[in-house]
């Protein structure tokens, strides 16, 4: 691959690594609103049932997440990517065809969407991992931008989609579209072509025990003066978004009594403002620089879910959940892209698998943990109070990377431009 070609994100490799993105995330978000809609329906699920099937989901983070990011730093990272395509397009596809025959059950649920959170880790994992090798550095912010627009365009048509199949025909055919999706992103991603050697290796490393490499990955994360108090933070913030995320849909549907389009079309809310952020993100982050960026925007989720208690039962329920949807993903565009990029460019290559895994791991792992104690505090204290406390946890996190030297970070394109900037 020329260093011409490689000097632009728009190279044919990352290309076909962007639509095989795009693919999967849009029947991802088909079946994100799906999966709890037929719990819901279907299989008459109350809240703590659907917490236990989005922890099973995640709960593989929680147990496998470091041992993924050593794999990773081990194995070809393509390869991977395919294959744990394939195994979530077989997965799914199973959920759809056992609900459509009426043999699905909750706990079957839960065991196969374990299975397929295992083979997500890993994907994310390598996903995160091989970006870096396809694009070079400088190229790195903008290449992140286009596949965060990507994500939140897919994020707000997704839904849009999974409810209108939900109305119209049913939530395991939303599902089944999901399978296809995966089964065409890793058709796609046999197409791409980058150079990726496998990983060499002394007879040094070839002896180090795996729980060497695992505290390797860990002390780089937590003991890096910026990257450890934004991992502690980013933690907090996926724990607090958890208790709210787990109740979201049950409260729209029971107490504000939206049905499967209107819920689709809150939930698109966010995908629409998160491709605008995402655009704004790399221009916003040259201006004022990464961390301010970030640290300004963590604020933006706890004030966006506060608006959900505004929502009463009526003719106007939609309003307050479209608004409170698209304030948050407003702020997860503006950051996303420059989170990704920052911490992907100041740990290097051997590390960057453990690295990402390790963050990975804790704030996925932690919706296993999160998510049936929000179902539970909804289905005893109500769906509001779970909310609340979902709000009070996410202005903590905020609070903690506020008060931390992360909000002074920079990348290399903006202390370039820091310097070439005239007075003013």
């Amino acid at each position: 691959m020329t260093g011409e070609v490689r000097g632009t994100s728009w190279n044919a490799a990352f290309v076909r690594f962007w639509v095989a993105d795009a693919v999967s995330n849009l029947g991802t978000f088909v079946s994100t609103l799906a999966l709890q809609l037929l719990l819901i329906e279907t299989l008459h699920a109350d809240q703590v049932a659907l917490g236990v099937v989005r922890a099973a989901q995640w709960l593989p983070y929680l147990l496998f997440g470091l041992l993924a990011g050593v794999v990773v730093d081990r194995v070809r990272r393509r390869p991977l990517l395919i294959a744990a395509d394939v195994l979530c397009a077989a997965l799914l596809a199973a959920v759809g065809l056992l609900a459509l025959t009426g043999h699905l059950t909750v706990p079957v649920l839960a065991g196969l969407v374990f299975v397929v959170g295992s083979a997500s880790m890993f994907f994310s994992a390598a996903h995160l991992s091989l970006l870096p090798t396809i694009v070079p550095a400088p190229s790195l912010p903008s290449a992140n931008a286009r596949l965060s627009q990507t994500y939140a365009a897919t994020q707000s048509i997704g839904p849009l989609v999974g409810g209108a199949l939900v109305r119209l025909l049913s939530a395991p055919v939303a599902i089944l579209v999901d399978a296809a999706s995966y089964a065409v992103s890793a058709l796609v991603l046999t197409t791409v072509r980058v150079e990726e050697r496998r990983p060499e290796s002394t007879g040094h490393e070839r002896d180090r025990h795996l729980w060497t490499e695992l505290r390797e990955g860990a002390r780089w994360v937590y003991r890096h003066a910026t990257l450890g108090p934004y991992a502690v933070s980013l933690h907090l913030w996926f724990i607090a978004n958890a208790v709210v995320t787990t109740v979201l849909v049950h409260y729209a549907t029971t107490e504000l009594q939206l049905d499967a389009l209107a819920v689709g079309l809150v939930l698109a809310a966010a995908g629409v403002t998160g491709v605008l952020g995402a655009g704004l993100a790399p221009r916003l982050g040259v201006r004022f620089g990464t961390g301010r960026v970030i640290t300004a925007t963590e604020w933006v989720s706890p004030a966006a879910y506060a608006l959900l208690l505004l929502a009463q039962p009526g003719p106007y329920a939609v309003v307050w959940p479209l608004v409170a949807n698209a304030v948050f993903g407003l702020g997860l565009g503006l950051k996303g892209p420059l989170e990704m990029s920052y911490r992907n460019l100041v740990t290097p290559d051997r590390l960057r698998g453990r690295m990402n895994a390790t963050i990975r791991s804790f704030n996925w792992g932690s919706i296993a943990v999160a998510a049936p104690l929000g179902g539970w505090a909804a289905a005893t204290w109500g769906d509001r109070s779970a909310i609340l406390a979902g709000v009070v946890g996410l202005a903590v996190s905020a609070l903690v990377l506020w008060c931390s030297p992360y909000r002074r970070v920079t990348v290399e394109g903006e202390q370039r431009a820091s310097m070439v900037t005239p007075a003013r």
